[in-house]
């Protein structure tokens, strides 16, 4: 009774009038026989009392088991002040506030305040209860704030001091918000988190400062720099969707996905499905895997931690930087998987590979190379060129038709032309060191050449330096097997065995046909000079391509 005094002590006061024996004395109320669900109006529906009071003639005072009506929404409380006018009614009510609209949508505080003119009712919390709370109740949806505010114009509940959503799968909780019963839109301000439970029972949270919700569909939509952690990972996103059932997301504008395992993804359009370890990126896509220090770049990739297996296309770049350089490789496309062990086959263990096609370009400060299909397996840290395969390092030049490279540490131990084999080494001018038979095996020692075997059918063009740097003539040797040791770059000692001959000839006395040997070919121009210039392709690439490899060279 004393919150119904001090509310109308609040009106405006009147004209004094006289004194009215009846004054404070309960009144039973009347209810009108008139259409009680004329749409904005409020109506009583029951009290036990009205106390009359003069003061406030437009108003009256409502005690025990208070109940009013607007359309369909009805409002239980203790007590209440209630104020009619031709434009609008209002009121205050006060004690066990309680509305409700059908048997699903439900509001519970201690005082409300509701303006007719505005449509709008705000529910307080008893403020000297600490453990007090508004609830908001929608089937199975509910919000906990210590106001609310709610527009029933727009069936629009919005809060400011810092409230609380949840459903039976998520929790979200922010400074301010709103939610609307009949959309089941929601939307959060300032400081959101949304703690959240998948279908397949993982716990996920999102950290962000706005964020709207469907307590429907469960779909939370992101407009703004945000965070969303899993047992799996972190996804960094300004834009986007994330599905809390399945754990699934579709981010924009540059968005990352960041697993425990060791992978990021990164794109300008993302999808990623967590339970299935999927992630699909458009745009300047950029795959890192920080395990095996590998990155793949390009306009379209994804990745499948299930399988163990990555793809990437247009302009596609891999990166691979465990040595001390980093190389660069590009092809038209890039995979990457693992092969399980054959048992059947006396296998035990997995097999890495990386397979790079078509047209193939790498670049690494010691060693570049060009082809147009590559395969590197990873357990044996072997790199397999087909299909006019050259590789350049310092002024050497290797081709043939197939060229295996073993690494080590992520250098050059030693590359292995089983078929067909042609090494050539830029003299000056126009004059090359040249070497070629049916199978050769070049050993390399920090960056260098340090040996060279050459099997059947040797065939051989050397200048050899003279004591004043100079060269002065040139030696044709023809032999079955070659091995030659090299020291600080330059040839030390060559052995030459089992039918062999050859000539010497002054320079000046040389004929042309003496400095080339038959297949000899200076790929130069194909040339990768540096990380950029993987991506270009010179037209003799494209000629080169028309030539069919003899894998019977001779």
């Amino acid at each position: 009774m004393a919150a119904i005094v001090a509310a109308t002590a609040q009106r405006p006061s009147h004209t004094q009038l006289p004194p009215d024996p009846d004054a404070g004395k309960p009144i039973v109320p009347t209810i009108p026989d008139v259409d009680r669900h004329t749409p904005g109006r409020v109506f009583l529906e029951q009290a036990d009392s009205l106390v009359a009071n003069p003061a406030v003639p437009d108003g009256q005072i409502l005690i025990g088991n208070v109940v009013f009506r607007r359309g369909d929404m009805l409002m239980y409380c203790d007590s209440a002040c209630f104020y009619t006018s031709a434009t609008a009614d209002s009121m205050e009510a006060f004690g066990n506030v309680h509305m409700q609209q059908g048997d699903t949508l439900f509001l519970y505080g201690d005082r409300l305040e509701y303006s007719g003119s505005r449509e709008l009712a705000t529910i307080y919390a008893d403020d000297y209860d600490v453990d007090s709370r508004v609830r908001l109740i929608n089937r199975d949806v509910t919000l906990v704030t210590t106001v609310l505010n709610y527009d029933l114009g727009l069936s629009l509940g919005y809060y400011e001091v810092g409230g609380v959503l949840s459903d039976p799968h998520n929790t979200l909780e922010s400074i301010e918000g709103e939610y609307s019963p009949s959309t089941k839109d929601a939307s959060f301000y300032r400081h959101v988190v949304l703690d959240g439970i998948s279908d397949s029972g993982d716990s996920m949270h999102l950290y962000t400062d706005t964020l709207i919700y469907n307590t429907e569909s469960r779909l939370a939509t992101i407009t703004c720099p945000s965070r969303i952690v899993t047992k799996d990972g972190v996804i960094y996103t300004d834009n986007g969707m994330f599905d809390t059932n399945t754990s699934r997301a579709w981010l924009y504008e540059r968005s990352t996905v960041r697993t425990y395992r060791g992978n990021t993804l990164t794109g300008d359009t993302l999808f990623y499905d967590r339970e299935l370890g999927f992630g699909e990126a458009f745009g300047m896509m950029s795959l890192t895997d920080s395990a095996r220090q590998v990155t793949l770049e390009g306009e379209y990739g994804f990745f499948n931690e299930r399988t163990d297996s990555a793809f990437v296309t247009g302009r596609a770049r891999a990166l691979e930087y465990s040595g001390t350089d980093t190389l660069y490789l590009h092809a038209e496309t890039i995979r990457a998987f693992t092969v399980l062990p054959d048992s059947a086959a006396g296998q035990t263990d997995t097999t890495r590979l990386m397979i790079a096609h078509p047209g193939v370009r790498f670049f690494r400060r010691d060693i570049q190379g060009v082809c147009d299909s590559m395969t590197f397996v990873q357990s044996d840290s072997t790199l397999r060129m087909d299909i006019h395969p050259v590789v350049w390092s310092d002024n050497r030049q290797i081709f043939g038709n197939v060229i295996h490279v073993y690494m080590n540490d992520s250098t050059v131990d030693r590359a292995h032309l089983p078929q067909f084999a042609f090494m050539a080494e830029h003299i000056e001018s126009d004059y090359f060191n040249q070497l070629s038979g049916r199978e050769m095996i070049a050993f390399m020692a920090d960056g260098h050449l340090s040996r060279l075997d050459v099997n059947g059918s040797v065939q051989g063009i050397m200048l050899p330096v003279e004591n004043d740097s100079t060269y002065n003539k040139v030696a044709n040797v023809t032999s079955s097997f070659l091995s030659a040791t090299f020291g600080k770059n330059e040839l030390e000692r060559a052995h030459m065995w089992d039918q062999t001959s050859g000539t010497v000839t002054p320079l000046y006395l040389a004929k042309r046909s003496l400095f080339r040997l038959p297949k000899f070919a200076w790929y130069e121009v194909l040339r990768p000079l540096s990380p950029d210039s993987i991506f270009t392709y010179p037209p003799e690439w494209h000629e080169l391509l028309l030539i069919k490899p003899d894998n019977n060279e001779e």
